[in-house]
């Protein structure tokens, strides 16, 4: 400093001294200084007073705002935040997964442990930095967000901790206000005060919605965006996977990379950008190094979003249908249950309605693990089998032909396998378990010889008349039929009539035993739509319900044969389980007793010979095994329906093919008729399970006889024991029976008699009937018709048709009348030294002569062959003789070795010749013995004729399936082994035998 400087400084400090030491500016000094603390004391006054103020009206208002708020206990507290949606998992058998069922979100709950550490820093560092620090909330955020609220400034930062984010996604909802946010915050606290940080946090985890997964589905928790986003557990999560799935939360729908088709988005940026963000953020609060940043950062997480997955509702869609359909109604049940009602207070449609939706919904929330008995191989291979098999038919109106069919275990009830359709893109509907359809002749063991085996009315060697027969029914009268309208063999018994399916006999059994309810057995077997109706129907015996009966409840009823004659109902869903372990349902099987091990077994070994020889012979040589099988075909009314249910000592198994608006299978596809199509596609079928499980589907052991079955003899026209006549008549058999139902009267249906034969009937001879065509024999006592049903018959002559088999035995009341003329000429031709005629069209011929040279050279009688070798040179006539002894003129005469017959006027030319002929004829009526042998000897040389012609005849009746011996050839596929299986529509039951089922 200078000296000028310091004159001036030191000028200054004095005029500066001299205002300060001055009295008027001390005095004023004072007084500024008084003011200014006055209002400084004031300005803190004022401070301190509001903030008082304001803090008490803050408080007064937070108080207000949570008013209504209950005090929480740590118990409610838990009860609502665990409070989540879970969705429930089914399982096959063995405890092999299925997937998830249906629901409007997806979810699955993971414990905290089993989540990677990369995805829980991650969630801190992006939502809530000072998670471990905090109390439930962060002061400064609360303002920040208070102060950004009132001041409605642009950005908007986030104030919620994990806690306040869990609290309202759980317990409040995400409504803006200061009353929600109020609540938020005490219930916060209140839930830091209860659970610990690890608690907490998992279940943020669990709850929070994170988008779609490749199934296009709605996702929420960890553990199904690890799965549904890069198919991974949860704790095996990569960091750039942890920071993706981390990101999600702020806009789920916005990052997900999926579309609600389970499609790739085109644009991934957004998720990838938030994911970057995330990762920043892990960095930031050191959770991850540098290079770790670095190498995520560059990281290209789209090659980890896998493709879309297929959910088990469309790889299995009528398996988890019918799984959903079933745990719905065991919940339903489960929990009406629980509210005091009992099962039978759900046949209400209200209560059962709301049960059912109850069920429903805790099915898709309440995250239970459902176990099915389902073979997760044999059912996939059964859906290989029918989406290849070549042979169901031909398409009508649009519509395929449909199949069904399911396996069960027998001495359980486990269904193993079904095939509900073949598309369930073009028909939902399961053909298995719930279409009804009538089941034809599959019901003959069901309803007509297992309860009448049981009831001591009949056996396996029961009697009973195979030719057509008129049963009165009300107004009208019933008429069933045979397949084909053919196949009569005038009596057979009851295994023959199972094992080749013939209606009529099973219609005259069921008439013996209606009157004893047989159709409540289908109630004990589990048929659910037996009507009132049904029980006093005659064509139930066919297969004629008035609401039909699914493949299942079908198929597990012949499982009660198996079980020696206990029912185990069939069942699917084998254990529901809780998510957090409690077992709340676990099937119990309860047998029902239905028929005794006798009656069970022999009805079983009837069904035997249907397998072995009888319908379903064909399926032996389709299979890759052999078991002891026994089963039966069905065919409904006009042909709508084809069924074949067989069961061995382990299961049941049975198929039905069909349309399914009805309309006829019948006719040949691919060289099959329908039948075989449906025969072959059960092969098939359970052929594909015996590759899985041979030990299931073929046992070592065979159907065991119980004790009390012995084996009779009997006679074959009356089931009663033989008698000498019957022995002498051929007509012994012998087969099982129960021991105290076995026969223990000697049979007396014959008497001695005389008749003649036309065609393959007989008929008892008159006292006008020449003897020349009459035989000696047995005659059926007209006392033991009502034991067979021939009183039912409409032609008796029918019942004894003849042959070798048959004997020489005719019906008492199987007689011909006098039509009361002479019979009209023949017509006959010659050729190869061989005159022919036909059968005479008037019912009343028994027999024809032969005349040479105007003598009677033969009587032929008219059921041998109609034919006579002539001798060299002559001329030859021939002429019918009725029942009374009236004969017809000539017929046209014809020439030995001759090429062309004679001439008609021949005829009337040997009118005359007549007269000399009858003469002739009355002093040759056989009553000498010498007359009788000649006869005899001239029978047997027509017997020799008929044999052939016998055969002929019986190639031309209508398939039988009895060509079983064919079977085991090469020539399956040629075979007319047509199944006599068409049901008797009740609407026409009087008047359409022909279309009656099998």
């Amino acid at each position: 400093m200078n000296n000028n400087q310091k004159d001036r400084f030191q000028t200054v400090w004095k005029q500066l001294t001299r205002f300060f030491q001055n009295e008027k500016t001390q005095k004023n000094a004072r007084v500024t200084y008084q003011v200014i603390w006055n209002l400084t004391l004031i300005l803190i006054i004022v401070g301190i007073l509001g903030f008082s103020f304001a803090g008490g009206v803050g408080a007064g208002y937070f108080a207000a705002l949570v008013n209504d708020e209950p005090v929480r206990s740590k118990e409610d507290l838990k009860k609502d935040i665990y409070n989540y949606e879970e969705t429930s998992e089914v399982y096959f058998a063995d405890n092999v997964y299925l997937g998830k069922l249906k629901s409007d979100l997806e979810r699955e709950e993971v414990s905290i442990d089993k989540v990677s550490e990369y995805l829980k820093n991650a969630v801190i560092a992006t939502e809530d930095e000072y998670f471990y620090e905090h109390d439930g909330v962060v002061p400064k955020a609360i303002l920040r967000a208070i102060y950004q609220e009132f001041t409605n400034a642009s950005v908007q930062s986030g104030g919620s901790t994990l806690t306040q984010q869990l609290i309202k996604n759980q317990v409040l909802t995400n409504e803006v206000s200061f009353d929600r946010k109020a609540k938020e915050i005490l219930l916060a606290l209140r839930v830091e005060k209860f659970f610990e940080k690890e608690e907490i946090l998992e279940t943020y985890l669990n709850v929070s919605t994170l988008g779609r997964n490749s199934s296009g589905r709605n996702i929420a928790g960890v553990e199904s965006a690890a799965e549904g986003i890069f198919g991974v557990e949860a704790k095996d999560l990569t960091l750039p996977q942890s920071a993706f799935i981390a990101g999600l939360p702020q806009s789920p729908f916005g990052y997900t990379p999926y579309t609600q088709q389970g499609k790739l988005k085109d644009n991934q940026e957004p998720g990838i950008n938030r994911m970057k963000t995330v990762l920043k953020r892990m960095y930031s609060n050191g959770y991850i190094t540098k290079e770790q940043y670095d190498k995520a950062i560059a990281y290209d997480i789209t090659k980890d979003f896998i493709g879309k997955k297929a959910l088990p509702s469309e790889k299995y869609p009528w398996l988890t249908y019918e799984i959903e359909k079933r745990s719905i109604e065991i919940l339903s049940v489960s929990l009406a249950k629980e509210d005091g009602y009992e099962e039978k207070d759900l046949k209400n449609d209200d209560l059962k309605d709301q049960y059912v939706a109850l069920a429903d919904r805790k099915l898709r929330q309440n995250g239970y693990q459902i176990y099915t008995t389902v073979n997760k191989k044999v059912y996939d291979k059964m859906q290989e089998v029918t989406k290849n098999y070549p042979n169901f038919g031909y398409d009508k109106a649009g519509e395929p032909v449909e199949a069904g069919a399911i396996l069960i275990e027998n001495k359980t009830g486990k269904i193993i396998s079904f095939v509900g359709g073949r598309d369930f893109k073009r028909e939902q509907t399961n053909h298995a378990t719930t279409s009804l359809r009538s089941n034809g002749s599959t019901m003959k063991p069901l309803l007509v010889y297992g309860p009448g085996i049981e009831l001591g009315k009949i056996s396996p060697g029961s009697v009973s008349a195979n030719v057509p027969i008129s049963i009165p029914a009300g107004s009208k009268a019933w008429r069933p039929g045979n397949y084909g309208g053919g196949s009569y063999t005038g009596v057979t018994t009851a295994r023959e009539a199972l094992k080749n399916s013939y209606n009529i006999p099973a219609a005259l059994f069921y008439k013996k035993i209606i009157n004893l309810s047989p159709a409540s057995y289908l109630e004990k077997m589990g048929f659910s739509t037996v009507t009132k109706g049904d029980y006093s129907n005659l064509a139930m015996s066919l297969g004629a319900m008035d609401e039909g009966v699914t493949v299942e409840e079908n198929v597990n009823a012949f499982g009660t044969f198996a079980n020696s004659g206990e029912f185990i109902d069939a069942y699917m869903i084998d254990k529901i389980v809780s998510k957090d372990g409690k077992v709340i349902y676990e099937h119990k099987v309860k047998p029902v007793e239905v028929f005794s091990p006798q009656a069970a077994y022999l009805t079983l070994d009837m069904m035997r010979d249907v397998v072995n020889s009888g319908t379903a012979a064909s399926v032996r040589n389709r299979l890759a095994f052999s078991s002891d099988w026994a089963g039966k075909t069905g065919t409904s009314q006009n042909y709508w329906d084809a069924w074949f249910v067989a069961t061995n000592p382990n299961v049941s198994f049975g198929t039905w093919l069909g349309y399914d608006t009805p309309k006829s299978l019948q006719g040949t596809y691919n060289g099959l008729e329908y039948n075989k199509r449906n025969m072959y596609y059960w092969a098939d079928l359970i052929n594909a399970a015996y590759k899985v499980d041979p030990k299931l589907i073929d046992p070592d052991k065979r159907f065991e006889m119980p004790g009390g079955i012995v084996s009779r003899s009997f006679c074959g026209v009356s089931g009663l024991l033989p008698s000498s006549a019957c022995q002498k008549a051929g007509l012994v058999k012998s087969d099982l029976f129960i021991a105290k139902y076995a026969p223990s009267r000697a049979d007396d249906s014959f008497i001695d008699g005389q008749y003649v034969s036309v065609g393959s009937k007989r008929y008892a001879a008159l006292p006008q009937t020449p003897g020349e065509f009459t035989s000696g024999g047995f005659m059926l006592n007209p006392d033991s018709y009502a034991d067979i049903g021939l009183e039912y018959v409409d032609d008796p002559g029918s019942v004894i048709p003849g042959g070798e088999k048959s004997g020489n035995v005719v019906g008492a009341k199987a007689k011909l009348n006098d039509n009361g003329k002479a019979p009209d000429p023949l017509s006959i031709t010659i050729s190869n030294d061989k005159i022919t005629w036909g059968l005479h069209h008037e019912g009343d011929v028994v027999g024809y002569r032969v005349y040479k040279d105007g003598k009677k050279v033969a009587s032929i009688n008219a059921g041998g062959s109609l034919v006579y070798k002539v001798g060299s040179g002559g001329s030859y006539y021939v002429t019918a003789v009725d029942i009374v002894g009236k004969e017809s003129a000539p017929s046209q005469r014809v020439e030995s070795g001759a090429k062309k017959t004679g001439s008609k006027e021949d005829s009337a030319k040997n009118k005359d010749d007549r007269g000399k002929d009858k003469v002739a004829n009355e002093d040759k009526k056989p009553d000498s013995k010498e007359k009788n042998g000649s006869d005899k000897d001239k029978d047997k040389d027509k017997d020799k004729d008929k044999e052939p012609e016998k055969e002929t005849d019986k190639d031309k009746e209508p398939a039988q399936d009895k060509d079983q011996n064919k079977e085991n050839t090469d020539k399956e596929i040629q075979e007319t082994d047509k199944d006599q299986d068409t049901v008797n529509d009740k609407e026409k039951e009087t008047d359409k035998a022909e279309e009656e089922e099998e």
